[in-house]
C-alpha cells in the first residue's frame, strides 16, 4: 500500500512539474513583473517598518517609497539620455575607422572562408525594414506594459495585499512559527543579494567608465551604464561586458599592446568587484554551487529571456531556503549550495 502511494505521488509529480513550467512560460507576462516587484518591495520593507514605528500612515509610507523609486528611474533615464547625446554628438572619426576595419574584416572573411557579405546598403535597408520596426515597437509596448504591471504589484506588496508570509503559512509550511522564520530568512538573504549586487554593479560600471576615459575609448558613459546593467546577470554578464568592450576598443586602438593593457584593466575591474568583493559581501551562508548557477541561468533564461537571467539567482536562493525547511529536501538544498 505504501509503495503504491509512493508510486502514485511520483507519477503525479512527473505530470505536475512540466505543467508548472508550461504555465510559467505562457504566463510570463504576469510572473515576471510579479517576481520583479517582490524583490523591489523586499528592498524597501525595512524602510516601511521604520516609518511604521514613527507612526507614519501606511499610505504615506507607500507614497514615499514610490517617490524614491521614481527618483531612481529619473536618474537612470537622465544617464541614458546623457549617454545617447554623447554618441549622437560625437564626431565621425570613430565611425570612419570602424568602417575601414569592417571592410578589412569582410575582405578577410571572403578570401579565407569564402563567406559572402551583403553590401552595406542592403544590410541597412533590411535593418530599417517594416518587420524590424514592428518588432522594435512591439518590444517597447511589452516593456512599458511590464513596467506598469511591476509598479502595480509593488504597491500591492507594500500594502500587504499580497503577503508572502501568509502564502507560505497556508500552502507550503503550514506552521505559523516556521513560516515567519522562513520569511525572515528569505527577506534577509534577498535584501542582502539585491543591495550587494546593486553596489557591486555600480562600482563595476564606474570602474569600466573610468577605464574607458583613461584609455580614451569613445562613449565611456554608455559603456559604464552597459557594464552596470549587464553585471546583474550572474557570471555571464562579466564575460559579455569584457568581450563586447574589447571588440569595440579594437576599432579605436592602433597598437596591440595598448589594447591588451585595456583588456586586462577591464577584466581586472570585473574580477575585483565580481569575483573578490562580491562573495565577501554576500557571506558564506549565501554561497551557491557554480554548476547550480549555470543551470539556473540556462533554465530561467530559456523560460523568461533576459528578465529570467537577472532573476535566476534570487529565485534559486528563495527555492533553497524553502528546501532547507524540510528534512526530506535538506540534501537538495545542500547540493544547491555546494555543501552536499
Amino acid at each position: 500500500m505504501l509503495d503504491q502511494r509512493r508510486t502514485t505521488n511520483i507519477l503525479l509529480l512527473i505530470l505536475v512539474i512540466p505543467l508548472v513550467f508550461y504555465l510559467l512560460k505562457i504566463l510570463s507576462f504576469i510572473f515576471i513583473p510579479l517576481i520583479f516587484s517582490m524583490f523591489i518591495a523586499l528592498l524597501f520593507l525595512p524602510l516601511m517598518r521604520w516609518l511604521g514605528k514613527r507612526k507614519v500612515p501606511r499610505v504615506f509610507s507607500i507614497i514615499i517609497v514610490i517617490l524614491l523609486i521614481a527618483l531612481g528611474l529619473f536618474l537612470g533615464i537622465e544617464l541614458i539620455q546623457l549617454a545617447s547625446r554623447q554618441i549622437v554628438n560625437s564626431d565621425t572619426v570613430f565611425f570612419d575607422e570602424a568602417q575601414v576595419k569592417l571592410n578589412a574584416l569582410k575582405l578577410y572573411l571572403q578570401d579565407t572562408f569564402g563567406m559572402e557579405i551583403k553590401k552595406d546598403g542592403q544590410l541597412i535597408s533590411e535593418l530599417l525594414g517594416k518587420e524590424n520596426i514592428g518588432s522594435v515597437l512591439d518590444f517597447i509596448r511589452k516593456f512599458l506594459t511590464t513596467i506598469l504591471m511591476t509598479a502595480f504589484f509593488v504597491v500591492l506588496w507594500l500594502a500587504e495585499s499580497i503577503n508572502v508570509q501568509k502564502v507560505l503559512n497556508t500552502t507550503i509550511l503550514k506552521q505559523k512559527h516556521a513560516s515567519i522564520k522562513t520569511f525572515m530568512k528569505i527577506e534577509k538573504d534577498l535584501i542582502t543579494f539585491i543591495k550587494v549586487k546593486f553596489f557591486v554593479s555600480l562600482l563595476t560600471g564606474i570602474g569600466t567608465g573610468l577605464a574607458c576615459v583613461f584609455f580614451d575609448v569613445s562613449f565611456p558613459i554608455f559603456w559604464g551604464l552597459f557594464a552596470f546593467v549587464i553585471n546583474f546577470v550572474q557570471m555571464v554578464g562579466s564575460f559579455i561586458a569584457v568581450i563586447l568592450l574589447s571588440i569595440f576598443a579594437f576599432v579605436e586602438m592602433e597598437t596591440t599592446s595598448t589594447l591588451l593593457v585595456f583588456m586586462l584593466s577591464i577584466t581586472g575591474v570585473q574580477v575585483l568587484f565580481g569575483a573578490i568583493l562580491e562573495p565577501i559581501f554576500m557571506g558564506k551562508s549565501f554561497s551557491i554551487n557554480i554548476i547550480t548557477v549555470l543551470v539556473m541561468l540556462m533554465f530561467w533564461g530559456f523560460l523568461w529571456g533576459i528578465p529570467g537571467l537577472i532573476m535566476a539567482i534570487p529565485i534559486t536562493v528563495f527555492i533553497k531556503i524553502i528546501l532547507e525547511q524540510f528534512p526530506s529536501t535538506k540534501n537538495i538544498a545542500s547540493l544547491l549550495s555546494g555543501k552536499g
